[in-house]
């Protein structure tokens, strides 16, 4: 198993259950069963996709021969970008793609970051973040443009907030910005950090978000308080490329981009810390909704695999790690 990606992007693994997993293969997002251990083909970006859907405010258009950068997989979509701008979003239960398009014709045009989430008003909502700049909102219905929010530099990762009101927005500066989902108003500025940051992700509860970032850190920030970051948590040797809750908010996983995972226990204030030392570049994490089961995509042309690690149980009490 070869996952192909990027020496800043690491977001090509999914997990929507704890024996199902997407990730990327080459040209094809391949779904993998733990339970009958194997894999199908689910998009084949190779071939030439033409959108099965025509809508009349939507900007489809029939793409072909798709490097994927990034992808994001909930509520039966899978939804990937590329490192042409590009979008697709396919429903898992239907043939086909059901839009695909380029989101920016800019000569650096990557989409660093996809998200689905539901607004305010429990409407589904696809999320892109580019390099030119800009975030932009889609309706899931209708894949048509329903927002965009113009940044002063390039943008590498996006997430929303629990309650769908706020967005982290994160990239090509030292700070990090908090911003109403739909006005795009800056309501919070993250400082601290001292490089570019790549992940970003919310604790279940909505009060805390983790931000991980080139000076080799993860910061903790109290959304009630952003004046300074609640802790900083270390990795060994790289950049924090990807972040990730459990559902219940009892860990957070950190990924650096090669090597090294980190588990942290919340409720030991993130002292207590298991470390997975693995050998090659990290093609992404996932924990699947259960909080049972945490996978690790390794991209490495000879040693490429999928490593899927087990929550410990000890009469009927959980252990604090992995």
């Amino acid at each position: 198993m070869y996952f192909s990606c990027t020496l800043q992007l690491r977001n090509l693994l999914w997990a929507t259950s704890k024996h199902d997993v997407y990730l990327m293969q080459n040209y094809s997002v391949m779904h993998w069963s733990s339970l009958l251990r194997r894999g199908k083909e689910v998009l084949n970006v190779a071939k030439p996709i033409a959108p099965t859907l025509k809508q009349p405010r939507s900007s489809s258009e029939s793409l072909s021969r798709v490097q994927i950068s990034t992808m994001a997989v909930k509520e039966n979509w899978l939804v990937a970008g590329g490192f042409q701008g590009e979008l697709i979003c396919k429903h898992l239960s239907q043939p086909g793609v059901e839009f695909c398009t380029k989101v920016t014709t800019d000569e650096n045009a990557i989409t660093n970051a996809v998200d689905i989430y539901r607004n305010q008003n429990g409407l589904m909502r696809i999320t892109t973040a580019n390099n030119d700049a800009l975030v932009r909102v889609y309706d899931a219905e209708s894949f048509a443009c329903v927002n965009r929010f113009s940044f002063d530099w390039s943008i590498n990762n996006t997430s929303v907030s629990p309650d769908g009101k706020l967005f982290a927005v994160l990239g090509d500066s030292t700070e990090c910005l908090i911003i109403d989902t739909h006005s795009g108003k800056v309501t919070g500025s993250l400082k601290g950090h001292l490089d570019y940051s790549f992940a970003s992700a919310w604790h279940p509860d909505g009060q805390i978000l983790a931000t991980g970032n080139q000076d080799t850190t993860c910061r903790l920030w109290d959304i009630r308080n952003l004046s300074k970051s609640l802790a900083v948590l270390k990795g060994n040797m790289g950049a924090i490329r990807a972040l990730r809750f459990t559902s219940d908010g009892r860990f957070l996983a950190m990924a650096e981009p090669a090597d090294f995972v980190h588990v942290f226990d919340t409720e030991s204030g993130y002292v207590k810390c298991q470390e997975i030392d693995i050998f090659g570049e990290i093609a992404g994490i996932s924990l699947s909704p259960d909080a049972e089961a945490l996978f690790v995509g390794v991209a490495d042309r000879t040693y490429g695999s999928l490593l899927e690690f087990n929550r410990k149980h000890y009469n009927r009490y959980l252990d604090c790690l992995f």
